[in-house]
């Protein structure tokens, strides 16, 4: 495995050790004002770290609707987390590889095929079994399932803004996903100041390695590897999510909720297991 590879799995691991910190983290502060924390922090950390560099305005546009996707993605996730496992929750999320060719289908003209209808069908069984299948779809994964859906149109929003400078890109996106975490939350949401360790253990960890880190090594590396190869590495974020639950907060997967989780997993191996034309 090449730097670039082994690199983008490291941000992958980041990412997957932010279910159980975000699902203790619920415990103490609403969830939405967690996000305006969490974005808040890693907006004031990328400007000291990138400066000037990280505010050129070409990418503010772009920047603002990938922020939008990004809001309504951790948005519904966070939310979702509060009547869900964080088992289930990584394992849900994955399902923006499923959804991804879709959105590209309405929203730059790529093509489905056959595969990706299968793969549909075989993510959506799995989330029915994941939730219980007791006839209807826990609220919690329900709203994972919409997390998933909002980040399948910022995967494909950022193939169409590739132009753009992907420093200023990431920044932006950051920035507008505080703004907007931070105008809902003071709408809806008590404000308080988190008290303890358990919340900000969580609130540093997914700012400064789930948010900043991870981001900064996705948009810096990602171009050195095949799309291809980025997606089988994604991939592997639901198994480090439920590694990590499993490890930290003692929750398991048994019985139909395995089973669903295998088939979520099934469905995303099927959309990366075919390699493009040409690729290495």
């Amino acid at each position: 495995m090449e730097r670039a590879e082994l690199t983008l799995l490291g941000a992958t691991v980041l990412w997957g050790l932010t279910f159980p910190a975000m699902k203790v983290s619920l415990t103490y502060i609403p969830p939405i004002l967690f996000l305006s924390y969490r974005f808040g922090i890693a907006t004031l950390l990328m400007l000291l770290i990138f400066g000037k560099r990280a505010l050129k305005r070409e990418s503010l546009t772009e920047g603002f609707i990938l922020g939008l996707t990004l809001f309504f993605g951790h948005g519904f996730q966070i939310v979702g987390l509060e009547y869900t496992t964080a088992s289930n929750s990584a394992f849900i999320t994955s399902l923006y590889v499923v959804f991804t060719p879709f959105i590209g289908y309405f929203l730059i003209g790529e093509r489905i095929g056959g595969k990706d209808l299968i793969s549909l069908v075989t993510a959506l069984t799995g989330l029915y079994l994941i939730s219980g299948a007791n006839g209807r779809i826990g609220l919690g994964d329900a709203l994972t399932a919409l997390c998933a859906l909002s980040f399948a149109f910022q995967i494909v929003l950022i193939q169409r803004f590739g132009y753009s400078d992907y420093l200023s890109l990431s920044f932006w996106q950051i920035f507008w996903n505080f703004i907007l975490s931070t105008v809902f939350s003071l709408l809806f949401e008590p404000l308080s100041i988190p008290e303890g360790l358990a919340p900000w253990t969580g609130l540093t960890y997914t700012a400064v390695f789930g948010t900043v880190i991870a981001f900064t090594l996705q948009t810096k590396y990602q171009r050195e590897t095949t799309a291809y190869r980025a997606t089988l590495i994604y991939s592997m974020e639901p198994i480090f999510g439920s590694l990590s639950a499993f490890l930290l907060l003692g929750e398991a997967l048994a019985g139909r909720s395995l089973l669903g989780a295998i088939l979520i997993l099934a469905s995303v191996w099927n959309e990366i297991r075919r390699k493009p034309e040409g690729t290495p």
